[in-house]
C-alpha cells in the first residue's frame, strides 16, 4: 500500500505527544499528518512544529467544535485511498501499519488496532488479558478510532451528528457497515493508552461519565454497553489510587539518604 494520510485530534495533548508520534512515523508510512486541533494551550502545536521540522509534512488546522466535527473536518482533508485515525495518547506496536495491511480483503472497510488501557502500577497478566477482552467487545458494540485504518471512499460523505462528543467513533464504524463493508480487529496489533493524568480526578471523571450517558444511551441508544460500567468504575478506582497513592508505596522500603 501506498503512504497514507493520518488524522489527529489534539486539544493540550502535551503529555506524551512526542512519544507517540515516533511510534506513528515509526511504524505507518506517513504521507501526510492532518492535525486538528481545538486551540490547545500547552505545548502541543510546539511539538507538532518540532516533527513537521523533521519531516515536512504536518498539517494543522483549528475546529473548535465537537469530536464529531473535528472527525469529520480531518476526513475533509483526507487525499489518500486509505487513511488512519490514531488518538494523541496512544503508542503503536512494532510494524503496526504492515499488521493492519494483511488485514485488508476486497469487504474490510476499517482495521482496528487493540486498544490497550496502561496503568502503570498493575502487572497482572490475568487484568491485562481482561482489559483486551473487554477492548475487543467495547469495539464491537461501539467501534473505536484509537488506532484505526479506514478505506476513504466509504466516509468520504459522511456527516456526523454533532452533538456526538463521544461516539462520534460508534457512528463512523455503523456508517462504514451499512454500506456493507466490515470494520475488523487486527489480529495482532494494538496500541498502549496513556491517558492523560486530569482524567483521573473526580470532577473530570464526573463529567466524562455524564458525557458517556448522554452520547452512548440518550444519542446513540447502545445499552448493552452499559453492561460494562461496572468495570470502567473499577478500572477508575485502580487509576485513582495509583495516582494518588503511587508514588508513596513505590518510595516503600527505599534507603534513606543521610546528609
Amino acid at each position: 500500500m501506498d503512504p497514507i494520510d493520518v488524522v489527529m485530534l489534539t486539544k493540550n495533548s502535551e503529555h506524551i505527544l512526542r512519544e507517540c508520534l515516533a511510534s506513528i512515523y515509526e511504524n505507518v508510512p506517513v504521507k501526510r499528518l492532518i492535525v486538528v486541533d481545538g486551540s490547545s494551550t500547552d505545548n502541543t502545536l510546539r511539538i507538532m512544529n518540532e516533527f513537521n521540522e523533521k519531516y515536512g509534512n504536518v498539517k494543522i488546522i483549528t475546529e473548535n467544535g465537537s469530536r464529531a466535527k473535528a472527525r469529520e473536518k480531518g476526513i475533509q482533508e483526507v487525499e489518500t485511498e486509505w487513511f488512519m485515525f490514531a488518538d494523541s495518547d496512544v503508542i503503536l506496536c512494532k510494524d503496526w501499519f504492515v499488521k493492519a495491511d494483511k488485514c485488508i480483503t476486497d469487504d474490510v472497510g476499517a482495521v482496528w488496532g487493540l486498544n490497550i488501557d496502561v496503568i502503570q502500577s498493575v502487572k497482572s497478566k490475568f487484568f491485562l488479558r481482561s482489559l483486551m477482552l473487554v477492548a475487543r467487545e467495547c469495539f464491537n458494540l461501539r467501534g473505536g478510532m484509537h488506532d484505526t485504518l479506514i478505506r476513504r471512499k466509504l466516509v468520504e460523505d459522511i456527516k456526523i451528528p454533532e452533538q456526538l462528543h463521544s461516539y462520534e467513533d460508534a457512528y463512523i464504524v455503523n456508517w462504514i457497515k451499512k454500506k456493507g463493508f466490515r470494520a475488523v480487529i487486527g489480529g495482532d496489533i494494538y496500541c498502549l493508552h496513556h491517558r492523560p493524568p486530569e482524567d483521573w480526578n473526580l470532577k473530570e471523571s464526573i463529567s466524562l461519565a455524564t458525557l458517556e450517558i448522554k452520547c452512548g444511551l440518550v444519542y446513540c441508544h447502545i445499552f448493552r454497553y452499559a453492561f460494562y460500567y461496572p468495570f470502567f468504575v473499577f478500572y477508575w478506582f485502580l487509576q485513582l489510587f495509583n495516582k494518588n497513592f503511587g508514588k508513596l508505596f513505590s518510595q516503600k522500603g527505599k534507603p534513606k539518604v543521610i546528609r
